[in-house]
């Protein structure tokens, strides 16, 4: 693939990745969901935290996050607004310590993808049209990236993460993905 980076995504800079192991193939989508301070939408702060600027007097919350150095290839916005922050390429700072089907290590092997949400509040329909759009352009340039392969960030770090939490509908999701999706997922 010659470009990591999404033509209809907005691109920001951020300094927490690296490359990923020689001959890791990209097998793995996590999607996760964020919001900043905790069940508030909009705003600097998701950009702020993946670009290591986040104030940690802006907001009580900020305290205890604003050292870590995290990121995720892409975020979509309430308003569905793509962002991509690293090249799907390289290994993005998005799932910590995880497993999938035996595999340690998730970043190594998957794609990141912070939807601006938390767990009970429901998701908007324009985030869904845009992951399913992100997700299918994702799945051309690494078709091993099944259905069966899409997981919410709960599911590689059990007892950890809880999001995308229960106000996402993978229902809706995998509808808009098409049929394959549907059938395909486990």
């Amino acid at each position: 693939m010659q470009s990591g980076f999404l033509p209809e995504a907005r691109r920001v800079s951020c300094p927490n990745w690296d490359e990923r192991p020689p001959g890791a193939l990209v097998d793995l989508l996590v999607i996760h969901g964020i919001s900043l301070p905790p069940g508030e939408f909009g705003g600097p702060w998701i950009e702020a935290l993946f670009r290591n600027r986040l104030d940690p007097g802006a907001h009580p919350y900020f305290q205890e996050i604003a050292g870590r150095r995290v990121s995720a290839h892409l975020l979509i916005r309430r308003d569905g607004e793509l962002i991509q922050y690293v090249d799907l390429n390289k290994r993005a700072w998005h799932a910590g310590e995880s497993s999938f089907k035996g595999r340690r290590r998730c970043n190594d092997f998957s794609i990141g993808i912070e939807l601006e949400g938390a767990d009970r509040i429901p998701y908007e329909e324009a985030q869904y049209l845009m992951l399913a759009r992100a997700t299918r352009a994702i799945q051309i340039r690494f078709p091993a990236i099944e259905p069966g392969r899409i997981v919410g960030h709960s599911d590689v770090a059990p007892g950890r993460k809880t999001d995308p939490g229960a106000a996402f509908d993978w229902g809706c999701f995998h509808r808009l993905l098409g049929p394959s999706a549907e059938n395909g997922a486990e």
